[in-house]
């Protein structure tokens, strides 16, 4: 069912924030060699390629759920603090006619502020799904687009895509899903396990992974 975007709890609502993180202590593991992965985002160190260890063997259950012909691409998991922060700020000062409480709230959208952001946790992943060459399938938009830039195609379950790339987002679903991974609506790419999105969906007590240095 389409969710509008009001309808979509978005991960700077409090329902999210207030859930209680327990760390488990699990350690970031490297992606290269494990599964496909894209270096559109790479960064020096190669903390993009890195997830904890428990969402890259979920990963790893979901690809073994792929028809044959399709695979998972990672484009990005780690992101440090930094980072994180640097997106969230650039993102919210494009959104001009709000207040500072409206805006933060818009950027939650496309952007997780840093205090909640499952990416600097190596919960989170974006992803998309290959041919074996390589080739990406069509997903009705390109990874990170944002809702002003895709016309909120970007969101999950938008109508405004076509048949191919509505039928390649359930694909992706139907692998991602019974791994445990939860989708954040508002990014079709955008999945995780741990974080506190991920335990507001599942109705965790607590979430799993908190933010963590990335160390080589």
């Amino acid at each position: 069912m389409w969710q509008s975007p009001n309808d979509v709890v978005l991960i700077s609502d409090p329902r999210v924030t207030s859930i209680p993180v327990q760390e488990s202590g699990e350690p970031l593991a490297d992606v290269r060699g494990r599964l496909r992965v894209d270096p559109r985002l790479a960064d020096g160190q190669g903390a993009y390629a890195h997830l904890r260890s428990g969402v890259l063997e979920r990963l790893e259950h979901a690809e073994s759920l792929l028809p044959d012909g399709y695979h998972l691409l990672i484009v990005e998991g780690y992101r440090p603090v930094a980072t994180q922060r640097r997106i969230f700020d650039e993102y919210r000062a494009t959104l001009t006619g709000l207040t500072p409480e409206e805006s933060y709230v818009a950027a939650s959208r496309y952007v997780s502020p840093v205090e909640v952001a499952p990416h600097t946790a190596g919960a989170a992943v974006d992803l998309t799904l290959c041919a074996p060459d390589g080739t990406e399938y069509d997903m009705g938009t390109e990874v990170n687009d944002n809702p002003e830039q895709s016309s909120g195609a970007c969101y999950t379950a938008a109508p405004n895509v076509s048949d191919d790339a509505r039928a390649h987002r359930k694909l992706l679903a139907a692998a991602l899903e019974p791994a445990g991974l939860v989708n954040y609506p508002t990014e079709w790419w955008h999945w995780s396990y741990g974080d506190r999105y991920w335990a507001m969906c599942t109705r965790a007590a607590q979430a799993l992974y908190g933010p963590v240095e990335f160390t080589l």
